[in-house]
């Protein structure tokens, strides 16, 4: 199955007692799949606060994703951990129910590998669960960089690509001129999603795919047809969307995304404690941020 495109990292729904909801989940799902048009979805990833979900948890939210998508649209789980047995777990879980692909971190703590166990870490991880793996290239302190990402693309099998985060367009460009020939390179550039495609991205796995899955496809949809005016207005408004979920306050930013998408008149809970909610500032932000766009229901 391809992957490619607009592949929104899901927002997972909790409630007060921080439960998954799984009927907002599939509503969510079913929204994504159906109005928005997106070409994937990806489970448990930073904006889907997979940093807070155990193995159960990602096995649950991955088979109602499969449910609730359909066959044609690829679902990719998170993996986000600081073992490798740990990181084996979630992702049998995913893989049992039904998963193509693992969206995996490096390690996150403190305590970095060196270049040969990251390799080893990659390796296997896609050895056990017996799913590719997209690299999820964001962790500050266990930052990868091309070298030691084509390193790995090139020696094991089972990685299929990279998706770029931290705001760093120019990684895209260097993986697209290392790797793109051979493995994806995913954007997560939110605020820079348009130059990013122009410049050869494969497609976007990021926040605010999640935020206005709709605006994102089109632009992707504009960028591949070669209509740059269409697609530079689409930028400009999901440009100052971004800017009033991430600046100076991203710790809460999978709060943020769901009281945005709240406007839109969709319910995506709360998120799972400590995470705090939006201030009434990043929420007045937000709002005229939405307003702009054209997307506020409520």
């Amino acid at each position: 199955m391809k992957i490619m495109g607009i592949c929104p990292p899901v927002l997972t729904p909790f409630d007060s007692d921080g439960e998954i909801n799984e009927g907002l989940l599939r509503s969510e799902l079913g929204y994504l799949a159906g109005d928005a048009g997106v070409h994937g979805v990806v489970m448990g990833g930073s904006t889907g606060e997979g940093h807070t979900l155990n193995s159960q948890e990602i096995g649950l939210i991955t088979q109602a994703a499969v449910e609730e998508v359909g066959p044609q649209i690829p679902v990719i789980s998170g993996v986000i951990s600081n073992s490798t047995r740990d990181a084996i777990e979630k992702g049998r879980a995913a893989a049992e129910a039904g998963a193509v692909a693992l969206q995996v971190t490096s390690v996150g703590y403190l305590f970095r590998p060196d270049d040969d166990h990251t390799l080893k870490y990659f390796a296997d991880v896609t050895e056990a669960t017996g799913l590719p793996i997209i690299i999820y290239n964001v962790i500050p302190w266990n930052y990868m960089d091309p070298q030691l990402l084509t390193r790995i693309v090139d020696n094991v099998e089972g990685v299929i690509g990279v998706k770029q985060s931290a705001m760093d367009l120019k990684m895209v460009v260097d993986l697209v001129a290392a790797i793109g020939d051979r493995a994806l390179v995913m954007s997560a550039t939110d605020a820079l999603l348009y130059p990013s495609f122009v410049l050869g991205a494969n497609g976007s796995i990021g926040g605010i795919n999640a935020t206005a899955p709709g605006m994102c496809v089109d632009l992707w949809d504009a960028t591949q047809r070669g209509d740059h005016q269409e697609a530079l207005q689409i930028h400009k408004l999901l440009h100052a969307i971004w800017n009033n979920l991430e600046p100076k306050e991203f710790n809460n930013m999978p709060a943020c995304n769901k009281y945005a998408v709240s406007l839109q008149g969709r319910d995506c809970g709360v998120a799972r404690a400590p995470m705090h909610a939006p201030s009434a500032k990043q929420r007045a932000a937000i709002e005229q941020a939405i307003d702009a766009a054209g997307l506020r229901k409520i």
